[in-house]
């Protein structure tokens, strides 16, 4: 199993969870998020005064997938995210130890599936 956490723009959202669901996720977590990467942050103006945002908006999803659905939830983020300009976000995989469906009581792979 794999922990899929992938940071977005927010007006990309609606399809990044079009397509993970069609690549066969079954369930995603959905955070509000602020951070900033390479483009440390951008200038607005507001009533005629500058001033620096250094913190973006973005979301951060987290999707529990077994092994042999990463590549294609993985594929389908990159492909619904992309913008082809600075900020579209970042995709990390990482190991996942176990999971357990608290109503039912199973565990690791019948947990996170439908």
């Amino acid at each position: 199993m794999k922990l899929i956490i992938a940071i977005i723009k927010p007006s990309r959202l609606d399809a990044v969870l079009d397509a993970v669901t069609e690549a066969g996720a079954s369930g995603v977590t959905v955070t509000e998020v602020r951070g900033y990467g390479r483009q440390k942050g951008k200038t607005e103006v507001y009533r005629g005064a500058e001033y620096e945002v250094k913190l973006l908006p973005k979301v951060k999803l987290e999707i529990a997938a077994p092994r042999d659905l990463v590549g294609r939830v993985t594929e389908a983020i990159v492909k619904a995210a992309n913008t082809s300009k600075i900020g579209d976000g970042k995709v990390f995989v990482l190991d996942l130890e176990s999971a357990l469906r608290i109503r039912t009581g199973e565990t690791d792979a019948e947990a996170i599936t439908g």
